[in-house]
């Protein structure tokens, strides 16, 4: 009988417990049920009542369509290479200088417009709005393209904008100069019909944007800084449209970049005295720097999904999901970690969870009887929102943990600020406008790029920058981007042609509307 007390109150003290526990799944089941049946963050503006405007529609007949097809293909035929910081086409730089003013003569004629040579191959245009207190905003695009050889495997000639089956081959059909050619398109048409902007806009097109933007972008930035001019938001390529890309998502899905990975170039070495392979050392450079770079690759950077933009960009898109990833993706709340978990397993999602790391370049060795005496290799870091340049410099030098292996930042910056999105954000929103406007059945949602792009430079100069343009993207079409065949169908051109014609004029309105927000706060 002495004992049946404290056994008793085990007992309860357990039941408690456990009925918590249960109290506590229900309720965040619950919760997480409500969340997953009414949360749906796309609806937003577009059920609210917009600024009226009279905006030209754009519709195009045989001779227009032949002409935007000729001045197009005729960019994709000069080749204007950037092949690394030091080397470029100049030539072929200025060729496209000479196709731009023949292409496009009434932008060039214009007197609302004002254009100037950057950094001798850039350019920028300065198109006059009617009302100056309405923020501008800058259409941003570049001309150089990366070096692309026939034999490497291409179907045509990768500067010969070959026909085949509807679609136009080339290097820059998708990389920049659709979004190039194409903004410049609707202005010329704008233009053609009596258009006059209310809201003024630059257009910047930079020449050296593949080796990082150093002359053309960032000459741009300096100009733009001299006449004191801020952005309301800068509009540059980045990401696309993607259908059936996205494995279980109802639909296709336009991407709009709202950051982009901060990015690191390390050079590890070891030097050490060289010697004969007859009478080897212990350890060589060789082996000391391959034990170093096999311990980044063992030893991967932290697990961060969630405490990024990514958790917006799945909520964005879960109602388009089924069971069970609608529930799990409208929760990152109480699932971030699971699903970072699954991510992770696939290379091209893996990047949206954590800074990668890859060694891309190990050079050692000038005899196969000599042990060399230094040993280089070069890791290449794509960073994470969520980290900096330096929290991940330290991490690579503590995985490292060798003195004998010498550190030496290359390259590198922090990953860029994240733009906004609610209904409040007048680019995001006229951009998301301007798509379901054309394309009713995609599902808008915003992205993060883990590349990197010339709008980079404009940060100083607006808190908002969108990397976008509408091609369409189906699976396999991603591999061309930088790779073989490199190609965008000629219906999907006009239509980049139609979405900056009605962009640029949905930009004039004065405010956004007010919000009718489904927004949860969990």
């Amino acid at each position: 009988m002495t004992d049946s007390g404290p056994k008793f109150k085990i007992v309860k003290f357990l039941k408690i417990i456990i009925s918590s526990l249960v109290i506590t799944v229900v309720l965040l089941f619950t919760v997480a049920s409500l969340r997953t049946l009414s949360l749906d963050v796309n609806v937003g503006l577009q059920l609210a009542h917009w600024e009226k405007t009279n905006n030209i529609s754009l519709v195009i007949d045989h001779h227009q369509r032949e002409e935007l097809l000729a001045n197009f293909k005729e960019a994709i035929r000069i080749p204007t290479v950037s092949f690394s910081e030091t080397e470029s086409n100049t030539t072929a730089l200025l060729e496209f200088d000479r196709l731009l003013r023949k292409a496009f003569p009434t932008v060039f004629s214009s007197s609302l417009v004002h254009h100037e040579l950057v950094a001798n191959y850039s350019h920028l245009f300065w198109v006059q709005g009617s009302q100056p207190d309405l923020v501008p905003y800058l259409l941003l695009a570049h001309i150089d393209v990366v070096p692309a050889s026939e034999s490497d495997g291409w179907e045509a000639p990768p500067f010969s904008a070959k026909e085949i089956d509807g679609f136009i081959y080339g290097r820059g059909t998708i990389d920049d100069k659709s979004p190039l050619m194409g903004i410049l398109q609707a202005l010329e048409y704008l233009l053609r019909k009596g258009y006059a902007p209310r809201r003024g806009f630059y257009i910047g097109l930079g020449h050296d944007e593949e080796v990082y933007g150093y002359k053309g972008a960032m000459s741009i930035v300096r100009v733009l800084k001299r006449r004191g001019a801020q952005l309301s938001f800068v509009l540059d390529e980045g990401l696309a449209v993607l259908d059936g890309v996205i494995s279980g998502l109802d639909g296709p899905a336009a991407l709009i970049g709202i950051s982009e990975k901060g990015l690191a170039t390390v050079k590890l070495s070891v030097s050490m005295a060289p010697g004969h392979s007859s009478m080897p050392p212990s350890e060589t450079s060789i082996g000391i720097l391959a034990a170093a770079v096999k311990r980044l690759e063992d030893n991967p950077m932290p697990r961060l999904f969630g405490l990024g933009p990514e958790r917006g960009i799945f909520e964005h898109l879960a109602h388009k999901f089924p069971l069970p990833m609608k529930f799990i993706m409208s929760n990152l709340w109480l699932f971030s970690s699971l699903l970072g978990r699954v991510l992770e397993r696939k290379p091209d999602t893996n990047a949206f969870v954590r800074t990668t790391t890859a060694v891309t370049m190990f050079n050692a060795g000038v005899k196969v009887n000599i042990i060399p005496s230094v040993a280089e290799a070069y890791v290449n870091l794509r960073i994470h929102s969520a980290q900096s340049l330096q929290e991940v410099l330290d991490l690579v030098q503590s995985t490292v943990g060798d003195q004998r292996v010498k550190m030496e930042v290359v390259d590198g910056f922090d990953p860029l600020p994240v733009s906004s999105t609610d209904e409040k954000s007048f680019g995001f929103q006229i951009i998301k406008k301007t798509v379901l406007d054309m394309f009713p059945t995609v599902t808008v949602a915003p992205g993060l790029c883990v590349g990197n792009t010339d709008s980079r430079h404009f940060k100083d100069l607006t808190s908002d920058i969108y990397r976008f343009a509408p091609v369409w993207f189906k699976p396999g079409d991603a591999q061309r981007f930088h790779g073989i065949n490199e190609r965008i169908s000629k219906k999907n051109y006009e239509e980049l042609v139609v979405f900056y014609f009605s962009l640029i004029q949905n930009c004039d309105i004065q405010k956004l509307p007010e919000a009718h927000s489904s927004v949860h706060e969990l």
